[in-house]
């Protein structure tokens, strides 16, 4: 890719990493975002598949089903995750310390259980924790607030069903999710004993800030995020329909006015992110309400840069990183 189409970025992002952007944007057609969802799902799932590192050894995944209670009796897929083998040092755990509830990324609109099956793998062999991902519904066929009660439903299903501490996790939109069980939770006997967001978005105003600053990013930009929003609170509905914001704290939790009684917070963004500002904010708000939180932001990295922890090195040590900090929370 010539610098010139590069702009601004490229003395950012190295060699490694632009062939991870030019290899994922080889995925899709120029009219990508002209087609059905359901295609666009397909697309998302064949370049997930193109980066795609398998399960390690001594990782077991069992799908199952339970019905949600939080909306309208809703069936719900989850993967469970377990280590039965040896990892870089770590050891099976018959009785593990903790598990990990984890959302996988997508805009609220693409991804499901197996566009995220190997990270959900390597994070699991790498802690030695039980872990379990979560298929919530997505729009534009299942508005706000489908994802969310999916989320807090999972929440206390696992809890209730593994008996463990939980350590609420997610990227993108599914960091958001992981957010939002948090705040929905407060003030509750059975509190997350952790939250880690990778690439998060918290906010609500896509109008100022990095959503300015890097309104055109590679593999992200801020329209990307306009589109996302107007699906998951319109659905179908015509582009000139009112877009009202809902006013619960948890579906933007930077707009809320409360972060006190929270977990202890650790959040990764990518520099050159449209997302990039809301995980400082969110942390830097955490910290200022008495609470403990810490934000990294890795440099020369882009949103969805999970995909790029085999090809590219900044991303793999991100990722090492990721891995270090989830043993913080037990």
């Amino acid at each position: 890719m010539a610098d010139n189409k590069r702009g601004k970025y490229a003395e950012l992002i190295d060699e490694e990493v632009w062939g991870f952007i030019e290899r994922s944007v080889s995925c899709f057609p120029t009219d990508a975002a002209e087609q059905s969802m359901a295609t666009q799902r397909a697309l998302y799932n064949a370049m997930s598949q193109q980066f795609y590192a398998g399960r390690p050894a001594g990782v077991t995944a069992q799908d199952y089903e339970f019905i949600s209670t939080e909306a309208n009796a809703n069936k719900l897929r989850l993967r469970e995750y377990q280590f039965e083998g040896s990892q870089s040092g770590v050891e099976a755990n018959p009785q593990p310390r903790a598990q990990i509830l984890y959302f996988h990324g997508g805009g609220y609109v693409v991804g499901d259980l197996e566009s995220h099956d190997d990270v959900c793998a390597e994070i699991c062999a790498h802690t030695g924790l039980l872990l379990t991902a979560v298929d919530y519904r997505l729009a534009p066929e299942h508005r706000y607030p489908a994802a969310f009660d999916d989320a807090f439903a999972s929440y206390h299903h696992v809890l209730a069903r593994n008996q463990l501490p939980v350590i609420l996790m997610g990227d993108s939109a599914g960091a958001n999710l992981a957010v939002s069980v948090a705040h929905r939770i407060r003030g509750q006997a059975a509190q997350a004993i952790g939250q880690l967001l990778i690439y998060p978005v918290l906010g609500s105003d896509f109008s100022q800030g990095t959503y300015l600053e890097h309104a055109n990013a590679p593999l992200l930009s801020t329209n990307d995020m306009l589109f996302y929003q107007r699906q998951l609170l319109n659905g179908d509905a015509p582009l000139d329909t009112d877009l009202t914001l809902p006013k619960e704290s948890w579906f933007a939790p930077l707009d809320d006015n409360d972060f006190s009684g929270l977990p202890p917070t650790t959040v990764f963004t990518a520099q050159c992110d449209p997302l990039a500002g809301d995980g400082l904010a969110y942390c830097q708000r955490i910290q200022a309400a008495g609470g403990v939180s810490h934000c990294y932001e890795e440099k020369g990295l882009v949103h969805g840069y999970l995909r790029a922890r085999h090809c590219a090195t900044a991303a793999k040590d991100s990722f090492g990183r990721i891995l270090k900090m989830i043993a913080d929370f037990c």
